[in-house]
């Protein structure tokens, strides 16, 4: 038998130390007295328990640099503001546009009267983020979309993609970001030429899954031929916002991640660049 007290005892180590519980059916049946024994015999100093597993993180986010790729505008450029040795600290002074880079486009970049990027609420730069995979048709097709049928898919085999969630397509084309040419693809046709979203894909996922927003690794939320920009107008006008260029999609999990988008509350800004940031 145990002494008296003795689990009342051991009960109070377990909570002040963090132990493993001991249930009084398996004191009783004797399982227990080992640890009861343990507990009570050892020093009070800190007891080392299994380490829980360590969530891993991936920016998706490129580094922001002179020369980015633009849709329109002209790349991002910077110069040598101060210096240490001159003036005792180090600072540059940056050029560029709105839409550079990473960054978002707020509703009002395509919705008069739409929300800016000081009206983005903290709430919703936090997301779910579901990667549909389209890279495979992206390499045969430069003009690939996500389709209704990717979304689908995708939920036939990860699961229905939750409320407030980021669909990001992840199409390959970051591939190309460090040639600008190759990045934009413009053709012989005139139009640029890479993967976006389609709109009844983003249609669909306004009207059934209360979507935060979608994001593509590439310069445009519609595919590069586009001129109606038609998942623009519609996803912005829905109050939705739209994440481009994004990093490393191919290297997060497909379903489990949670991304913040970390955008500046630029003043009157349609959009912005941004750090995106994923955990899992």
């Amino acid at each position: 038998m145990c002494l008296a007290g003795t689990h009342e005892t051991v009960r109070t180590r377990v909570e002040e130390e963090g132990l493993p519980a001991v249930s009084r059916r398996r004191f009783l049946l004797g399982g227990a007295s080992a640890a009861a024994v343990a507990v009570l015999s050892r020093p009070s100093v800190s007891v080392a328990l299994p380490r829980r597993g360590r969530k891993r993180a991936r920016d998706l986010t490129h580094v922001f640099r002179e020369g980015f790729p633009m849709y329109v505008s002209p790349p991002p450029s910077r110069t040598t503001a101060t210096t240490i040795p001159a003036d005792g600290f180090y600072g540059q002074r940056w050029e560029f546009g709105e839409h550079s880079g990473t960054h978002m486009d707020a509703p009002g970049h395509f919705t008069l009267g739409g929300r800016l990027s000081p009206d983005i609420t903290p709430k919703e730069l936090f997301v779910t983020a579901c990667v549909i995979d389209i890279s495979d048709r992206a390499a045969q097709n430069p003009d690939a979309e996500v389709t209704v049928a990717d979304l689908r898919e995708f939920e036939r085999s990860r699961g229905r993609i939750p409320r407030g969630a980021g669909v990001f397509m992840y199409s390959g084309w970051e591939s190309r970001v460090n040639d600008p040419d190759a990045y934009r693809n413009l053709g012989t046709d005139g139009r640029f030429h890479f993967p976006g979203f389609g709109l009844g894909a983003v249609e669909w996922l306004l009207e059934n899954r209360d979507i935060a927003c979608i994001g593509v690794d590439t310069l445009s939320l519609d595919n590069g031929p586009s001129q109606t920009f038609a998942v623009h107008t519609t996803l912005l006008g829905a109050d939705r916002y739209g994440l481009e260029n994004l990093a490393n999609l191919s290297t997060i999990p497909p379903r489990r991640a949670e991304a913040v988008v970390g955008l500046v509350p630029w003043e009157e800004g349609s959009g912005g660049p941004c750090r995106v940031l994923a955990r899992w």
